[in-house]
């Protein structure tokens, strides 16, 4: 199961990568939004206080990025044990994907870059077009 999992984050990433801003504009046009999936490991060091610092960051995103269409987020609770480490998971969605791509270079997120770096270990991000 986690092995069809991580295959299947992988396929989508590629052939969002392969396909890239032709398949953005066909989703665009029929009424697609863009899901913007992020999910984090914080490094065993991470004292429970900073890792707070880097949820309030993430959440103020919103605020100081008006092309965020909607956001939450959460923990892991998963009974599985599946999460490899991964314990929180950021939802976000844009209205197409040049909105998720001015997202990621804002000056913002940028900041917030710098705020979460010292803490992560691992990242892992998931873009689809929701059907």
């Amino acid at each position: 199961m986690k092995t069809y999992f991580i295959l299947a984050c992988v396929a989508a990433v590629c052939i969002s990568l392969v396909a890239g801003y032709n398949v953005s504009l066909a989703a665009a046009e029929d009424g697609k939004v863009l899901r913007h999936v992020v999910l984090f490991k914080f490094k065993d060091t991470a004292k429970p206080e900073e890792v707070a610092k880097v949820e309030q960051a993430f959440c103020d995103l919103p605020k100081k990025i008006n092309i965020i269409q909607g956001f939450e987020w959460g923990t892991d609770v998963s009974p599985e044990k599946l999460s490899q480490g991964f314990t929180h998971c950021f939802f976000l969605t844009f209205k197409n994907a040049a909105d998720r791509d001015a997202y990621l270079i804002h000056p913002a997120h940028k900041e917030f870059g710098s705020i979460l770096h010292p803490y992560l270990d691992k990242v892992l991000v998931v873009d689809y077009f929701a059907k």
